[in-house]
């Protein structure tokens, strides 16, 4: 099959003009940001592993009030409970820095994640036609009850191991997640370490691996690199830190400030900000906490550092904030989301 018609087959699979998502971005996301994205043409998306679910639905609502095009809501797949481990160290760590900045002396942590369960519930009370999921799969009762409603479900994969396993497990495409990708590491089957595999050499091997459509994601921030992805098989695109900088991004000045002034070797993976391998531009807590033996599990050490990261943020404070970001930040553009995504395809267009 050509690959105009693997593309236009998702597309149409997926209800848009254009195989083009945007990624799923915990903490950014805005009601603008996904209805600019698809009001262009492309796919817009909710990150909301951390939301609430009356949080869900609500972000939902106001995204159907700006367009009536397709979205997707995007959670974590059910995480095993953390591992026991004293805060004592950690806390002790964070006392310092919470020192500088006038906060409260950092509490014991708990699980930051809400019911899974009661968060499906959400994205099927509010309506979103797709579904996706990282850093696993769900229960296959969750599947089922969502394919029984007629939304279509991505999953993410790291390696062609874990595309096999989605493909199993009965999702409709997957997200080819290269090393380059800025954010969580998605890798669920191994140890991270075994899901680093570039852009490049990831799409093909999965897309040879599997029956499926393959979104590939990772370093891609224009034309040429959605023109390759579709030379190496892909079906489709995500990109995420090309669109951090638009005006509808929920990143913060100072945040946005940071991806403009990053280069090629900005990033970082670390486990510092949230317990799990992650990559984003390399600032003074990751570079404190990046080999902490008292760093601990996801996403304990993402409730433990939260005060910290809200305050420094609030203050623009790019040292202790979260600056999740790709490789390829320094090619971000600033421009809204919907002249953006005109542009991206227009680009890959005249690339063939």
């Amino acid at each position: 099959m050509s690959v105009t018609n693997t593309w236009r087959q998702l597309a149409a699979r997926l209800g848009v003009e254009h195989p083009l998502i945007q990624a799923p971005m915990a903490g950014v996301t805005t009601a603008e940001l996904v209805a600019a994205v698809s009001n262009a043409g492309g796919l817009g998306s909710i990150g909301a592993p951390y939301m609430k679910p009356a949080d869900i639905v609500q972000l939902a609502r106001r995204v159907r009030e700006l367009t009536d095009r397709p979205y997707q809501i995007n959670l974590f797949a059910p995480q095993p409970p953390p591992s026991k481990a004293d805060p004592s160290r950690m806390l002790a760590e964070l006392a310092r820095y919470h020192q500088e900045l006038g906060l409260e002396p950092p509490k014991p942590p708990t699980s930051p994640l809400p019911s899974f369960e009661e968060q499906v519930d959400a994205v099927v009370e509010s309506g979103a036609p797709i579904f996706s999921f990282t850093l696993g799969i769900p229960p296959p009762a969750v599947l089922e009850r969502l394919k029984a409603r007629g939304i279509v479900i991505l999953g993410t994969a790291t390696n062609v191991r874990e595309a096999k396993l989605l493909e199993a497990a009965g999702v409709d495409a997957m997200v080819a997640q290269g090393s380059e990708a800025g954010g969580h590491r998605g890798t669920f089957a191994e140890p991270f370490e075994a899901g680093m595999v570039g852009t490049m050499a990831l799409v093909p091997q999965v897309a040879d691996a599997v029956r499926l459509p393959v979104i590939a994601s990772g370093g891609i921030m224009d034309g040429r690199g959605i023109a390759a992805a579709r030379v190496l098989g892909a079906s489709g695109v995500q990109l995420g830190t090309a669109f951090l900088t638009c005006p509808e991004s929920g990143a913060s000045a100072a945040y946005k400030a940071a991806l403009r002034e990053a280069r090629d070797d900005s990033t970082v993976i670390t486990r510092a900000l949230s317990g799990r391998p992650a990559r984003g531009l390399t600032n003074a807590l990751s570079e404190a906490f990046g080999d902490k033996d008292a760093l601990l599990p996801f996403p304990l050490q993402h409730a433990a550092t939260g005060a910290l990261r809200s305050a420094a943020a609030s203050r623009g404070d790019p040292r202790f904030m979260t600056l999740w970001s790709g490789q390829a930040a320094a090619l971000s553009r600033g421009l809204p989301a919907g002249e953006l995504v005109r542009q991206l395809i227009a680009e890959s267009e005249r690339l063939g």
